[in-house]
């Protein structure tokens, strides 16, 4: 088992980053409110999405770069509008997923307040960091992701087991202007920004660097465990909510203890109080493993494209990135701690916006020359890449004239 799993790496990496806030909160919430109805958005947003994740993996194992070394060959303008786009979703997007995992610890545990959890959580993940680098993060994920799957399939077989519900599978487009903003947040984050498939390529790079061995097809079906197992959890939360609160006429709070409250005491009301520890479980483990990756992965990008930009080498760029991205963390939560709803839905709208702009780029990397014949796609993914694209900017475009 042990030597099956050092061969895994980044496609825990991308689960663990994946499956959190799109899964824990927006598919328990997409069951809550819609039942089943949205399984087609789930499935079609992840069909949508997989060749540009792909890509990552893609390219780090062909050439042995990740893709902002791609995208500096390219252009120096596209590296540019990369910096911008990130540092200005980075502090959001990790204020929402770590206020998240602090209130389901503060819920799990019933003792201290959400500013000791956070301050908890976001030091304890620092210290893994600075202290492990990817080595630590490339086997730890392994088996949070292990304990995440297991609890959240016992999760999903006791409710079924527990309630007497008839779900109808009949699938719902939200047609006001609440349902579809909602669709649209749903579908931005899943299983994860577009701008993942960056980190994955960063990973690849560092997991060769462990194991110089890992082959091209290796990093694939790495990735390719990691995808599936981001779908198959979020189909499980949606029936979570689906089976405890659809129908209910409850509504979750914005507020980030009161969510994970109420998340953990739907299933305890209605399981039993037994059952809080499995649910409370998966849901730390759902977010901690997405705080923990997002964590690393911002500082790291962030660090690679300002030596990519100013052509020079920064000793400590990734801890001094690291330190900005905690310092603007703590201060976006002390300000907005009582709006992670809306945290949440500004972060996920923003990654959808931006999904076109990282998907055309990540195609014209892998189709044009600078890629070499082992990178770039064949002509079914091409044509699979192309038809991904309109929809996405079709989404797009659907959501501003809505």
């Amino acid at each position: 088992m042990t030597q099956l799993l050092k061969k895994f790496g980044p496609g825990f990496l991308f689960a663990g980053a994946a499956i959190g806030v799109s899964h824990l909160v927006q598919s328990t919430r997409a069951g809550a409110d819609f039942g089943l109805g949205l399984l087609w958005a789930l499935l079609l947003i992840n069909i949508i999405k997989y060749p540009f994740f792909q890509f990552g993996p893609r390219y780090a194992s062909a050439t042995g770069e990740n893709l902002l070394q791609g995208y500096a060959k390219m252009s120096k303008w596209v590296l540019v509008a990369y910096f911008i786009i990130t540092f200005a979703t980075m502090f959001t997007i990790q204020t929402a997923v770590t206020i998240v995992t602090a209130g389901i610890a503060s819920s799990l545990f019933e003792s201290g307040t959400l500013v000791l959890w956070t301050t908890l959580v976001t030091s304890s993940c620092f210290f893994i960091l600075l202290l492990g680098k990817y080595k630590v993060l490339d086997s730890l994920m392994k088996y949070i992701v292990i304990v995440l799957t297991l609890s959240t399939v016992a999760a999903v077989v006791i409710a079924f087991s527990s309630f007497e519900v008839t779900l109808s599978v009949q699938q719902i487009l939200p047609e006001d202007s609440l349902g579809v903003a909602f669709l649209i947040a749903f579908m931005g984050w899943m299983p994860a920004p577009l701008d993942i498939t960056i980190w994955q390529s960063i990973w690849t790079v560092e997991k060769q660097k462990l194991n110089p061995d890992i082959k091209f097809k290796d990093s694939l079906f790495d990735f390719n465990v990691g995808f599936i197992a981001t779908i198959f959890l979020g189909i499980c939360f949606v029936a979570l909510g689906a089976v405890v609160m659809y129908g209910s006429g409850e509504s979750f709070s914005s507020n980030g203890t009161q969510f994970a409250n109420q998340l953990i005491g739907m299933y305890t009301a209605s399981l039993g109080d037994w059952a809080k520890l499995i649910i409370g479980i998966a849901a730390l483990a759902t977010m901690l493993s997405t705080t923990l990756t997002t964590l690393d992965a911002s500082p790291r990008v962030m660090h690679i494209s300002s030596e990519l930009l100013f052509k020079k080498t920064f000793t400590h760029g990734y801890l001094a990135w690291l330190l900005v991205l905690i310092t603007g963390t703590l201060a976006i939560f002390f300000f907005f701690v009582s709006e992670m709803g809306l945290l949440i839905e500004i972060a996920t709208v923003l990654s959808f916006l931006t999904a076109p702009f990282y998907a055309i780029i990540s195609y014209l990397l892998l189709t044009g020359r600078h890629a070499p014949e082992a990178a770039r796609p064949s002509t079914f993914l091409k044509g699979y890449s192309i038809l991904g694209i309109i929809m996405l900017i079709g989404f797009s475009v659907w959501y501003l004239i809505s």
